[in-house]
């Protein structure tokens, strides 16, 4: 009885909160959502966050973020992107952390503007300076890096912070539950995020200028391989960032392929595949990038099955292709050869990374329905070969279908669609009050699809055909 009760209880309370937003209908009445303690929780990640993680990255938490920087160094900024959008210039400001009621307070830290196609100018137009008594303010994102400045200087163990605005997603919510996902799924190698509030001051204005609510997203970096150090072999292998054209199949390691990226006022150099690491490891990293794919693309069968468990955490990555393709990431390697990182650890072995998840959840674009499409031929089998070789062999197929089946179980607090709507409320509940902001843009949540995707029927708090969680799981072959 006391169990029924806090059953009861529980959808309760739920009920009530969903009737106070406009734009959900109400969840199946026939599901009762149990305590979270009583889910069956068979992925619990083995990557325990340290210390400094959970207090960065805290999704129960919305701390407030501001930057102070001076007006000469702003007018920076807004040059520099005048030279060159693409630049990674930074300047120097003040940075204050607020999460308890007391803010953490650095100086000297480096700012500069990131992104590719949510890249912007933050004030005004090309060639304005800034505008202390009508200041014309734009979304944009933003790498915050503590050591810039002060070689030894970091906050909570961490060397950078990237500042993310919610382009193309009315939900606020897209990225942040994918990487939530990927953690409740046990791929401890996605990065961390949660939410945040940002203030930015210029110094000499009268007030600050509120930016509203960000997304906070762990850099890939040096820091990102020793938070992970006890399941990589060690942090001093060979990372590896991969931009759109990397398809792991071409082994040409002329410049525009391989290389270190080198993004100036005046230079766009960007590689395919960007190496991390250092300038003098360079040749002999492309050497073990080259024989992997090398290796990969001439082998088939139990000679191909050999060589990837002695070179691949292999369940690892079938457990993040499983969550890649459940969100309905189109722009990822195996369909786009986009957006991900990849790390070579001591002992050779290869590990990849997940990145850059906003176009997820119904956000459909470079396929024709994102919500329909088989997982099982997801992406381009002949020109971006790595994960249709792995399925190749039966027992890794028959494994990846299994996880597929564990995401979307009712039993599981994953991707189920009553389960994945509870989380979402949740999640807004702490960020819709502090939504209205000075640049003027994004003001309204909306259970939306970005506007240039190719579904605009897609809703996530819905319980209707449209509902991608549910259009997603009906996609998914049966064990």
């Amino acid at each position: 009885m006391k169990l029924l009760a806090r059953y009861s209880i529980y959808l309760v309370a739920l009920l009530f909160s969903v009737s106070c937003r406009n734009d959900i209908v109400n969840l199946d009445p026939e599901i009762v959502i149990p305590p979270e303690e009583l889910l069956q929780q068979p992925y619990q990640t083995p990557y325990q966050l340290s210390a400094s993680q959970k207090y960065l990255y805290d999704i129960e938490a919305v701390p407030e973020i501001s930057l102070e920087i001076s007006k000469d160094e702003w007018n920076k900024i807004l040059s520099y992107y005048d030279q060159n959008k693409n630049n990674e210039e930074y300047i120097v400001g003040k940075f204050a952390f607020n999460k308890s009621g007391t803010p953490e307070k650095l100086d000297s830290i480096g700012v500069r503007l990131r992104g590719n196609t949510s890249r912007r100018r933050p004030e005004g137009f090309a060639g304005q300076s800034h505008n202390s008594s009508n200041p014309d303010w734009k979304h944009a994102s933003f790498t915050v890096n503590f050591k810039k400045f002060r070689k030894t200087q970091k906050f909570h163990d961490s060397e950078k912070l990237i500042l993310k605005w919610f382009k193309d997603d009315p939900n606020y919510v897209r990225e942040v539950y994918s990487y939530d996902l990927f953690e409740r799924f046990g791929v401890w190698t996605a990065p961390q995020s949660s939410y945040c509030k940002l203030t930015i001051k210029v110094t000499g204005d009268e007030k600050p200028a509120y930016f509203g609510v960000y997304q906070m997203i762990e850099p890939v970096d040096d820091t990102y391989l020793a938070n992970r150090n006890s399941f990589y072999k060690s942090n001093a292998g060979n990372l590896w960032k991969a931009s759109y054209g990397a398809d792991l199949k071409n082994t040409s390691t002329s410049p525009d392929r391989m290389g270190i990226e080198n993004v100036t006022l005046t230079s766009n150099y960007s590689p395919i595949y960007d190496y991390k690491g250092k300038k003098g490891n360079l040749e002999s990293s492309k050497a073990q990038l080259v024989d992997f794919i090398t290796q990969i693309n001439s082998k088939s069968g139990a000679e191909l099955q050999t060589y990837i468990d002695s070179k691949m955490d292999v369940n690892l990555f079938l457990k993040t292709y499983a969550v890649n393709v459940t969100l309905g990431m189109w722009d990822d390697y195996w369909n786009n050869k986009n957006n991900f990182y990849f790390y070579f650890d001591s002992d050779n072995k290869f590990y990849f990374i997940p990145y850059d998840y906003d176009n997820t959840l119904g956000t459909s674009f470079e396929m024709g329905d994102s919500g329909t499409q088989n997982p099982l031929e997801w992406g381009k089998t002949a020109t971006n070969p790595l994960v249709s070789k792995i399925l190749s062999i039966p027992a890794y197929r028959n494994q990846y279908i299994k996880y597929l089946n564990d995401l979307i179980d009712r039993k599981y607090d994953l991707f189920y669609s009553t389960y994945s709507q509870e989380r979402i409320l949740k999640w807004r509940g702490k960020i819709s009050n502090n939504i209205s902001n000075d640049t003027g843009e994004d003001m309204i949540i909306s259970d939306m699809p970005a506007n240039w995707g190719n579904q605009a029927r897609y809703r996530l708090l819905s319980n209707d055909q449209n509902n991608f969680f549910t259009v997603k799981a009906n996609s998914i072959p049966k064990n």
